[in-house]
């Protein structure tokens, strides 16, 4: 089985000086890449480094995420068109979006933040639109408002993925009838997580990407552990027995899939 992380944030690899041995376990995994996905300034050089120094194995991601969005934030998305310029562009503008989960409980302090994750957000994907590039999108509790804004942004819905998708079947409808798609995680093997797989059985093998999301949502022989591209194996499995196929046919797919939309 050879597989393709299609989001993961290897940060905590780098900073714990052992990115060298996370390397080499997970190609013993038959994990064959990975793609690094940026979520501030703080990350994207360092990702940047990583897919010019390791071009076989990373492909690398800039964007603001949602919950890193705050007063100012207009300097760091200016930061972003740079990059693409770079002589090791970006692979996707990513992952952004928006995220109503953790707003604090004071009404207009919340929807003050709101007010800045949406016009981060429109400020992004109107870069998207400039560079014609794909775009990794980070919804939670914000499904109805993602959708709102990409289609006003003008973006092309093929070069969409809503990562670590939590919703459901009629959701992710709602994605692929505009052209886009969902990539899953280790959620879908979690037993509270019924919802979630019935979308990636919606969804089906043609556009079906998958990921670890690591450090975060290990699955669940090894949750509440650091997760790893190691566990992807595990993820795969579990969607092939979702969707009654070989596990080898799933890895196949979604490993091309990820391939194509990120350049491998």
């Amino acid at each position: 089985m050879r597989l393709l992380d299609s989001h993961c944030h290897p940060e905590y690899a780098l900073k714990a000086g052992r990115l060298a041995a996370w390397v080499a376990e997970c190609r013993s995994a038959g994990v064959e890449g990975v793609v690094a996905i940026g979520t501030d300034l703080k990350d994207w050089s360092d990702y940047r480094a990583l897919a010019a120094q390791q071009p076989d194995f990373f492909r690398h991601t800039v964007g603001l995420h949602p919950c890193h969005v705050e007063e100012g934030w207009e300097e760091t998305v200016a930061a972003i068109s740079p990059y693409f310029a770079d002589h090791t562009p970006p692979a996707a503008l990513g992952e952004i979006g928006l995220d109503y989960f953790r707003l604090p409980s004071e009404v207009a302090e919340a929807e003050r933040i709101k007010g800045w994750q949406q016009a981060a957000f429109r400020r992004q994907l109107a870069l998207a639109y400039q560079f014609a590039c794909p775009v990794v999108i980070h919804s939670r509790h914000a499904f109805d408002d993602c959708l709102r804004l990409i289609d006003a942004s003008g973006v092309d819905w093929r070069k969409v993925v809503f990562h670590c998708f939590v919703e459901g079947p009629e959701q992710v409808r709602q994605v692929n009838q505009r052209g886009g798609r969902a990539s899953f995680t280790g959620i879908i093997t979690y037993a509270k997580s019924e919802e979630i797989r019935q979308a990636l059985k919606a969804q089906g093998l043609a556009r079906l990407m998958l990921e670890t999301d690591a450090p975060y949502l290990a699955p669940q022989s090894v949750r509440g552990k650091e997760n790893t591209p190691v566990y992807l194996p595990e993820i795969c499995t579990q969607a092939a027995a979702l969707l009654g196929l070989p596990p080898d046919e799933v890895a196949e797919v979604a490993t091309r899939n990820a391939r194509e939309f990120f350049g491998f």
